[in-house]
């Protein structure tokens, strides 16, 4: 196995008006292999969507390198990052954004219908997806006929579409109640098993963070790793 993803002295700081730039964090450096499960937790405002933006390429840093796949994703154009973002690098947000006049089996498909694929060339990896996380009762029911963990069981199936490098999930669980959220995050670690796929999670629940392959914390602008100590 080899790093999916590298980042080396990432700094980010915001302008505020007025007043001295704000710094989230600065040198920040760390890797993710191939098939690894990764969590990031942290308090509130302690950078963790930001970081995940500017790995996401959604945003760009004020210094450093990000690179996925062995491509500097923060040297890249516009219009190379938005391919590169479609291809490459799948996302579930904290709402599911699901288009609502599409069907679930149709908002799944929808990264390769982007890329310029006929959907009836995916559907079937699209209703594979859906079916993965229990679904396949739900292929032709609109965002408005699903509740609020079924949406967000296709958004998961939809970040795993193309087969990207890497999946980016910020606060996945973060509008589900407790059953829902310990169900919504263990059909995340099956997928990313049966895919081999590398994961990035942030989550505030410390609980599921546990659960990843490994443990990241950023707070006050520092990351660090959490080693696990195994049960004797």
């Amino acid at each position: 196995m080899g790093s999916i993803l590298e980042a080396r002295n990432l700094t980010k700081r915001f302008p505020v008006a007025g007043r001295a730039d704000v710094e989230v964090f600065a040198g920040l450096s760390f890797s993710i292999e191939e098939g690894e499960l990764a969590s990031l937790a942290g308090p509130s405002g302690s950078g963790k969507s930001t970081l995940l933006h500017l790995l996401g390429t959604l945003d760009t840093p004020r210094d450093g390198e990000i690179e996925i796949e062995g491509r500097d994703v923060a040297a890249m154009d516009d219009k190379a990052k938005s391919a590169f973002r479609n291809q490459r690098i799948g996302f579930i947000f904290q709402f599911h954004h699901l288009l609502p006049e599409f069907t679930a089996v149709e908002n799944v498909a929808m990264p390769a219908m982007i890329a310029g694929k006929e959907f009836a060339a995916v559907r079937e990896r699209a209703v594979e997806l859906l079916t993965d996380v229990g679904l396949a009762e739900r292929l032709d029911h609109r965002p408005s006929m699903l509740s609020g963990g079924e949406s967000q069981r296709v958004a998961v199936a939809r970040a795993f579409m193309m087969k990207p490098a890497l999946i980016l999930a910020d606060e996945p669980t973060g509008n589900l109640d407790t059953h829902n959220s310990e169900l919504l995050f263990n059909i995340i670690l099956d997928l990313s098993r049966k895919h081999r796929q590398t994961f990035l999670i942030a989550t505030h629940n410390l609980e599921l963070a546990q659960k990843a392959d490994r443990q990241f914390h950023l707070e006050d602008g520092i990351l660090s790793e959490i080693q696990q100590t195994l049960a004797a």
